[in-house]
């Protein structure tokens, strides 16, 4: 059907514009990620779609699929070239046209879909493409799923198959809203600004809190595919400090950001302060289990340790489970466990019901948070996040590193620390108390500080996070301990920020 693609293709050639290319790394551990057209070209992208359609047929699944794409300049060209591929592999192609992922997730059920491909680059730079999938509602791939169409693309064995259609499905924006802000509306107007980043989530966030009751000052939510004033991304600290500024000038409650395919939401409080996620998961988790004793959470392994030693928490009899980062992995944790929640520090929040379907959805995660604002007696957000125990953290940093050396790099580093704990070997003259090792390695000493490496499942680069209950410079003493280590090998580069 498709030739093995090529990953040495150049553009403005005669092989480029006939034979197709997949650059294999971009088959990610949940879900696929390629600069266009430099690692994939439309050819390549047609392919993809005649791979995931026999997957899914080989899977033995009903081939009917939900497509959508995010606002990018190149996200349209994509998505069409990927239904090429998929009618052309057998599948049934519903497609919802623009969209946050989220759309996607909920048109499964709507439209009563088994599979899901949208097409976005979540929060990744301009140059970047992807699709996120899956086969199951409300799971996407996971590593197995994704080795498996990784195989049947870069060995050429999609199957051509008849049977494949195509349908364009109107009004679901409109039906996705209903659905989201039904039953939900606030008792007071709490004052939000929205920041979409200039991504797809402008056309849908503000408009969803407004039917809520919300006042809403929306924050560069025209869509412009140029990203001019930063990147749609929540865990980017200039896109909260933006916020942090609109949030003081309007005086508002609190400010919502929303990423570029609308699955994570970040929060800044009423001073204007940025709250990691994984701290607002922790009000969130509070709130819930007041109303439900003993529930049970799912966090990555980036997150806090509040969710393990939060009084609050303690009292309403909280089980939380340390889990591997990642949008893919959280989800089918949460499911498996029935858990109320799911928590990442990066903001994908998965609410199982009654408040969500268990997917990552940042409009549902926000309007948890405005809810959660309302159940608080009046209490200001800025009160709530200063209710919580004193921790020092840090972003997570992303120091480079190539796709092809990154896990070997974390091995090295687990094994490192494994055999520190084995030998006695203390860390600021603190022994270290416990090792994580379900995703990278997650380390803690005796006082509670604690460090994570791991490497990024979506980007050329590792993940470290550090936190400290005690101080801050124990927080850093932490990181210059990781850091001092990363630096001894040469495939480490720069970081993207540092504390």
């Amino acid at each position: 059907m498709f030739p093995p693609p090529r990953a040495d293709l150049k553009p403005n050639t005669a092989e480029f514009e006939t034979l197709p290319l997949i650059a294999p790394n971009g088959f990610r551990e949940y879900d696929a990620r390629w600069l266009y057209p430099k690692e994939i070209n439309l050819i390549g992208v047609q392919a993809l779609g005649a791979s995931l359609a026999t997957l899914i047929h080989d899977m033995d699944v009903t081939p009917r699929i939900v497509v959508g794409h995010d606002y990018r300049s190149y996200s349209l060209s994509v998505k069409q070239a990927l239904v090429i591929g998929l009618i052309s592999g057998g599948a049934e192609v519903l497609d919802i046209g623009l969209a946050l992922s989220p759309t996607a997730y909920f048109a499964q059920f709507a439209l009563d879909a088994p599979c899901v491909a949208m097409v976005t680059a979540s929060h990744n730079e301009n140059g970047w493409t992807g699709v996120k999938m899956g086969a199951a509602r409300p799971l996407t791939f996971g590593p197995d799923e994704m080795n498996a169409l990784k195989k049947i693309a870069l060995e050429g064995k999609a199957k051509e198959r008849a049977g494949g259609t195509y349908r364009s499905i109107e009004g679901m924006r409109a039906r996705y809203l209903d659905e989201v802000t039904a039953g939900r509306k606030l008792a007071r107007p709490i004052k939000v600004v929205a920041a979409c980043g200039n991504g797809t989530a402008g056309a849908f966030a503000p408009e969803a809190l407004r039917r809520i009751g919300a006042d809403v000052v929306p924050l560069d939510a025209e869509l412009d595919y140029s990203f001019p004033r930063y990147n749609p991304n929540p865990e980017d600290m200039k896109m909260l400090h933006a916020l942090s500024e609109a949030v003081k000038h309007h005086k508002a409650d609190i400010g919502l950001a929303f990423d570029g395919d609308g699955d994570r939401c970040g929060v800044v409080d009423d001073l204007g302060r940025e709250i990691f996620a994984d701290k607002v998961g922790v009000l969130v988790a509070r709130d819930i289990s007041s109303r439900q004793k003993n529930a049970q959470f799912v966090v990555d392994v980036k997150s806090t340790g509040l969710f393990m030693t939060d009084p609050v928490l303690t009292a309403n009899g909280v089980k939380t489970e340390y889990w591997k980062t990642g949008h893919s992995y959280i989800k089918r944790r949460a499911y498996e466990l029935k858990a109320q929640a799911g928590f990442e520090k990066s903001g994908h929040y998965f609410f199982n019901p009654p408040i969500g379907r268990g997917y990552d959805d940042g409009i549902v995660s926000a309007i948890a948070v405005l809810r959660m604002l309302e159940n608080a007696g009046g209490k200001t957000m800025s009160t709530l996040y200063d209710s919580l125990p004193k921790t020092y953290g840090s972003p997570t940093m992303a120091p480079h590193c190539p796709d092809d050396k990154k896990y070997a790099v974390v091995d090295e580093v687990v094994a490192a620390y494994t055999e520190a704990k084995t030998r006695g070997e203390k860390i600021m003259g603190l022994a270290i108390r416990d090792l994580v090792t379900v995703n990278g390695i997650r380390v803690t000493l005796e006082d509670g500080t604690w460090g994570l490496v791991r490497a990024s499942s979506n980007k050329p680069s590792l993940v470290v996070v550090v936190e400290s209950p005690v101080s801050e410079e124990r927080m850093r003493a932490m990181f210059a301990d990781i850091d001092a280590r990363l630096s001894k090998n040469k495939h480490v580069g720069a970081y993207d920020q540092r504390i």
